[in-house]
């Protein structure tokens, strides 16, 4: 199959690589130039594009393009450009971590104009072009059998799955990182407290210990212990977490559809926590703690 490739970031890039070397026709394009020529060199074969009507251009109808940049502003961007470009019949496919209400809102607009969106949660990072992409798609039955052949040589065997209509895919992506976010938080307690313990633990060897046979096995553990496995320490890196927004979005889903999801609420707010210098509401906890009980408390040194 022929298809445009919008967004030659960490992943883009390995996905036109993976769907040139499944035998099909890419057309890529990216703001960044360097990029757009490195992409073209790796995935020998793919055509680039000068812009977005370019690429429209080269791509013979019906046409099918995929989206892959950050979620936000450059998304929507993206999308209603491509929306006036665009013939009816064509296809658009947002494999970012848009939120789910954006791509049902998207879809309709796009119907209207004969357009039909496909909303591809896209699971694999960095990994994906040796390992395949895991694809949570939403979209039309007959549009997902008409992009079958693109779904299956991205993904892995059993990888990729029709899973609702538009919004479907992104509502599964997003509750897939909201636990994420958990499942990462527990072994971070795990392993932290393994790490401090006064049996000078090797947290490497432990985690690799762990991918065999252990019920707590997991992807998420391969990748603990290559990072414990090279440094226990961890010494290059910063206490600090960032959050992609998908375990907010998680988070107010379930205060809106009163599910209790405390693992992931807690490892959300863990997170914020992790950001912090000091904590303002940890001082007034201390103060409190030393007016009503005269508990001692720690003065802050001031050099």
């Amino acid at each position: 199959m022929q298809l445009g490739m919008v967004g030659l970031g960490k992943m883009g890039a390995n996905m036109t690589v993976r769907l040139m070397l499944g035998g099909h026709r890419v057309v890529a394009y990216d703001v960044n130039k360097e990029t757009l020529h490195r992409v073209a060199e790796e995935a020998k074969g793919s055509e680039s594009s000068e812009s977005l009507q370019d690429l429209v251009t080269k791509l013979e109808p019906p046409r099918a393009v995929w989206v892959m940049v950050p979620a936000g502003a450059i998304t929507s961007e993206a999308i209603d450009t491509l929306g006036s470009l665009l013939d009816e019949d064509d296809v658009i496919i947002d494999g970012g971590n848009s939120r789910y209400t954006e791509s049902i809102e998207r879809a309709s607009t796009l119907r209207d104009k004969g357009i039909h969106f496909v909303d591809a949660g896209t699971s694999g990072g960095v990994w994906g072009l040796k390992e395949g992409y895991c694809l949570m798609v939403g979209c039309e039955p007959q549009i997902f059998e008409r992009l079958d052949p693109i779904f299956a040589t991205l993904a892995p065997d059993n990888g990729y799955a029709h899973v609702g209509p538009p919004g479907a895919g992104h509502f599964i992506k997003m509750i897939h990182n909201g636990v994420e976010y958990a499942m990462m938080q527990a072994y971070g307690e795990g392993f932290e407290l393994m790490y401090k313990s006064d049996f000078e633990l090797d947290v490497g060897q432990i985690a690799e210990l762990w991918r065999h046979g252990s019920v707590v096995r997991s992807w998420l553990l391969d990748l603990a212990a290559n990072a414990l496995g090279k440094d226990p320490d961890l010494t290059e890196l910063s206490d600090y977490v960032e959050d992609s927004g998908e375990g907010r979005w998680t988070v107010e889903t379930a205060i809106n559809e009163a599910v209790p999801a405390p693992a992931i609420t807690l490892a959300l707010f863990n997170r914020f926590a992790s950001r912090q210098d000091e904590s303002y509401a940890n001082k007034v906890i201390a103060a409190l703690r030393r007016e009503f009980g005269g508990h001692p408390v720690h003065a802050k040194h001031i050099d």
